[in-house]
């Protein structure tokens, strides 16, 4: 393999991230707006989307590796792809955290919602797909000032995540109606990991242009309050 034609199939792998990007984000939407109406048919079509993007996340990661395999990358073609390869599991994980929320409707769809707890959820669901859509713009255009937006935007997520604890327990004197709740905390949960993940392919941008790595929160080793 030569030189230009490593770079031409770092710049495809580079692609298939963003799309996977965009998979996943799609995926977290719809598991979202599942909950949010009770729809179990636009939940079984989130899990069923989920094959994608595992197949192409598979596809990425070993078409990276293949391919350091046959060049010698240099310094800057190195942090693009350890970038890639770090990213692309975050994306892949939002995809399965999306899962999770839908798996979660269906298990709950017979328990009577909060409509306070539907509406955190919506509005949380709205952040981190913006989040993960800001990574990617973030990646695409080598941009660390957008990457380093991303904290900020965790910031309300995670303020939604905890409010959702507090609804749930206003909700103790109706066992189903707390099922539910108790459910929607872990919809919540999911939401809040995948506005990490989106802040760690930020890092992971930062990382790429400088050289440097540097988490810009402590979204991976958050301790609940």
């Amino acid at each position: 393999m030569t030189r230009a034609q490593f770079h031409d199939r770092l710049e495809a792998i580079e692609h298939d991230l963003l799309h996977l990007g965009e998979l996943a984000a799609a995926a977290v939407q719809g598991a979202v707006a599942a909950f949010v109406a009770r729809d179990d048919a636009g939940a079984a079509r989130v899990i069923a989307s989920d094959d994608a993007i595992d197949e192409l996340y598979l596809a990425i990661d070993h078409g990276t590796l293949s391919m350091v395999a046959l060049q010698a990358p240099v310094a800057a073609d190195l942090r693009l792809v350890s970038a890639i390869l770090h990213s692309c599991l975050h994306l892949e994980r939002s995809g399965d955290q999306a899962v999770n929320i839908a798996k979660i409707q269906l298990a709950t769809n017979g328990l009577p919602a909060a409509p306070v707890m539907q509406g955190q959820i919506a509005e949380m669901g709205d952040l981190v797909v913006q989040m993960l859509r800001v990574s990617l713009e973030a990646f695409s255009h080598r941009d660390v000032g957008r990457a380093e937006q991303l904290q900020m935007l965790d910031d309300p997520v995670d303020r939604l995540n905890r409010a959702t604890h507090l609804e749930a327990l206003k909700l103790a004197h109706d066992p189903q109606a707390l099922d539910w709740a108790l459910h929607a905390n872990m919809a919540a949960r999911a939401l809040e990991r995948v506005g990490d993940q989106a802040v760690d392919i930020g890092e992971q941008v930062a990382y790429l242009v400088t050289g440097d790595f540097r988490e810009f929160t402590d979204a991976s080793h958050k301790v609940e309050r």
